[in-house]
């Protein structure tokens, strides 16, 4: 399995903005072989700015790199620069391979 997060930083006043833009989003990803599931968290508010992360796994990071390069990638982030930039900075892209996995029984 492999999880990929990118963070975001966003100020207070653009939270409502830029939470509408996910929710509203067309998104690809059940189009793509190895995609398991997406999140898109919200975290706390500190020094005037609230954390937010989506959250994607894969099967595999393999599964992943190749969605990257797909068509389904690049329709999904067709109009990025279209639309007003609510976040501060470059989003922070962290990947990672799940080494443990425990269910709910």
């Amino acid at each position: 399995m492999y999880l990929a997060m990118n963070r975001f930083t966003v100020l207070p006043e653009n939270a409502a903005a830029f939470e509408a833009l996910w929710l509203n989003r067309e998104s690809h990803l059940k189009e793509s072989e190895g995609f398991v599931s997406f999140h898109m968290l919200k975290g706390p508010e500190a020094e005037g700015a609230i954390l937010y992360a989506s959250h994607t796994v894969w099967e595999s990071e393999a599964h992943f790199r190749a969605w990257t390069t797909s068509d389904a990638f690049r329709a999904a982030h067709a109009r990025a620069g279209q639309t007003r930039k609510l976040h501060e900075g470059a989003p922070r892209f962290e990947g990672f391979s799940a080494i443990q996995k425990i269910d709910a029984e």
